[in-house]
Formats: structure tokens, sequence, C-alpha cells
């Protein structure tokens, strides 16, 4: 029968390779995660297309700062959907302003459709331009983000390409939980075999910056064909692959910036949203917690356990502590050095397992709440997961 000093040592080493595995992947993924380049670009114009549903908050300020654009010709089109607040009355103000901005009234809400992508179906319809820009009404733009973006889709020749843009945080849940976004990406996903591979399994971006042409779009059958979807950054990049076309992501924390929430109950709330077509599925959710839980957390509920006990206690062998340290060092310098890269807080990083804790929690709800047949609600609306 094995002791508790030989548990703590086999417990130990497993929390070791399993923070290994990130810390890695992430390693390597930081050289291929590259920002988009500043050349020159062919001129071609874009439309850029704005969903929006009570946006009133922050509207303004990203019309202002595409229209402030260096060195493209662009059309801007909002679509209001239903809103509530003055967000129609501010795009129709801007528009008078600036005839490069159209707004237009969405159409009601069809069964079976995401309030998202039948509003960004209705966009595309409406755009003049074969370049499609998809952004979220938060995203704010440096003024040669736009130009940027199409260098890189023209670079990559890939037929949708997503930045990842800089997450501005402000609440204790945003501070946690929004850095796991770039964890988890580059902590599990291998970019070089997904950018070789057409897998929809290997797919990913992220639905606050799409950019793609129509002729692709319509082939991969636009947002129609993730009608029900309540995650486009994950389902609109598989749509492509199914349909025999690339995708590819890019670092765009240094174009464009986003308070995706601001506050706390809408972290949550959101996050619960996106996991029940994420990782909030019986396949996903138990490997992933057995990576998360055993690489993240575990070494450091066992360091606690070291400190409160002594490190002399018989329990803990050198082998034991050497492992636990390492491990725990693996997960918060991989942190530290995501920080630094995409400019969020370094002080969070030091929460890491917190953070995990929490995230796993938001994972097995939508998983609980998916199997129980419970609808998810977001700005007002009833969503029926995929």
């Amino acid at each position: 029968m094995m002791g508790v000093g030989s548990l703590i040592e086999v417990t130990a080493m497993v929390g070791l390779g399993l923070s290994a595995i990130p810390a890695a992947l992430t390693a390597v993924n930081l050289t291929r995660f590259s920002r988009a380049p500043r050349g020159p670009t062919t001129g071609e114009p874009v439309s850029i297309l704005i969903p929006a549903r009570d946006e009133a908050g922050s509207i303004e300020q990203t019309c202002r700062a595409i229209m402030a654009s260096d060195e493209v010709r662009l059309e801007l089109v909002i679509l209001d959907d239903d809103s509530q607040d003055d967000t129609a009355g501010i795009v129709s103000r801007l528009a008078e302003e600036d005839p490069r901005v159209r707004l237009i009234r969405g159409r009601p809400l069809p069964a079976g459709w995401c309030g998202k992508q039948h509003a960004c179906s209705q966009l595309a319809e409406a755009a003049r331009y074969d370049l499609l820009l998809f952004l979220d009404a938060d995203v704010s733009l440096k003024p040669d983000a736009i130009r940027r973006t199409i260098a890189f889709l023209e670079e990559s020749g890939v037929a949708l390409a997503s930045g990842f843009p800089r997450q501005l945080t402000g609440t204790p849940v945003e501070w946690l939980l929004l850095p796991l976004i770039q964890y988890v990406l580059l902590g599990f996903l291998p970019l070089a075999m997904s950018r070789q591979s057409l897998s929809p399994g290997l797919a990913a971006g992220c639905g606050q910056l799409f950019l793609t042409r129509r002729c692709h779009y319509e082939a991969a059958g636009g947002h129609a064909a993730i009608r029900e979807s309540l995650h486009d950054g994950i389902k609109l990049p598989r749509a492509y692959r199914r349909a025999g076309l690339t995708t590819d992501l890019f670092d765009a924390s240094d174009l464009a910036e986003c308070r995706m929430y601001t506050r706390g109950v809408d972290v949550l709330q959101g996050l619960s949203k996106n996991a029940t077509e994420g990782m909030a599925t019986p396949q996903a959710v138990v490997p992933a917690t057995v990576l998360l839980f055993g690489g993240q957390v575990l070494p450091a509920l066992l360091l606690a356990t070291g400190i409160a006990v002594g490190w002399s206690w018989q329990g803990f062998s050198p082998l034991a502590c050497g492992a636990i340290v390492a491990a725990v060092l693996f997960s918060v310098l991989t942190r530290v050095v995501e920080a630094v890269r995409f400019r969020s807080s370094v002080l969070s990083s030091f929460a890491h397992p917190l953070a995990i804790l929490m995230f796993l929690g938001i994972q097995w709800f939508g998983l609980i709440r998916r199997a129980a047949g419970l609808k998810a609600t977001w700005k007002g609306r009833s969503l029926s997961p995929q």
C-alpha cells in the first residue's frame, strides 16, 4: 500500500507534468502568434460591419475610431438590433456627419436564430464591398488597425482571419478571468498544427474581430451556417473549415482593445453562455478538468499544504518539494509572460489557481444547465445553445 509520502511524491510529479504541457506549448505558440504586418495592402475597400444592441455607452467611441482609420477606403454599417437605448440615435447623428456611416434597422429575430448571427447575416447582405470586417460594438481600433488586418489576410492567404484584441478589465472578476482567454488559447491549441490542417477541431477565433471576403463567406454558408450558435468565435471558423476553407488568427492586442464586460455578473453570464458551445461538453470538460485542475490548481494546493505543515514533514520528500515548486513556477511564469506580451495585469498572474477554479466552475455549470434543458439569457433574450 502506498504511503503518504509516496502518494504526495506521485501527485507532485503528475502535477509537474500537467503544468509543463501548457507552459511548453505557450512558449512555442508565442513565437507563432504574430501581430498583423505593417506593410502596404492592395487598397481594396472594406465594409466594417457592427451588430449593435443596447450599445449606447460605447458605440460612438467605436465609430469615431473607425472613421479616423488611416490609408483605407471603407464604409461603416451598423445594424440596430432592436435596441432599447439611444444606440440608433447616436449612429444616426454620426451618419449625418460622415457619409461613410450607415444605420440599418434589424429585422425581427426568426425562430432558430441567435440574435448576433441574424444581425451579422443582415449586415453581410447590406455590405457594398467584397471585404467584410465583422466587429463587435465595444471594440476600439487604432488608426492603422483596419489596414494591418487587411494586410494579414492578404499575406496569410487564408479565407477567414480573426484578431484577438487586448482585453481591458475593471472589476475583480474581469481581472481574474479574462486573461485566461490567451492562456487557454496558447496553452492548448497547437498553432502550427492548426495552420497545417483543415480539421474543425483545430479551429479557433475571436468573435470580436473577423475579416473575410464575400466569396469565401458565402461558400462557408455565412452566419446562416451557425444560425443557432451562441459562440461565433469557435463556430464560424469551424464552418469555414467544414467548407474546405482555411482560417487563421493573429495577435491584435497592439491595434485593438475591448472592454467586453463592465460588471462581474456579466463576465460570469457571458462566459457561461459561451461555455455551452466550447468546453462545457462531456467529451471536453472531463479531460479539461484533469489538465487544468491537475496542472494549475493541485500544485498550488500542495505548495500551500507544505508551507502550512512545514517542508520538513516526512510526507514531503526533496523530489516532491522540487516538483511542486517547479509546477507552480511553470504556471505563474507563463501567465507573467502573457501579461507582459498582451499588456494585462501581472498581479493577476499570481491568482492563477483561483482563476482556473472559477473557470472550471463556469464550464461545469454550463454543462449542468445544458443537461437540464435550461436556457441562457443575454441582453434580454433567451438563448438555446446549438
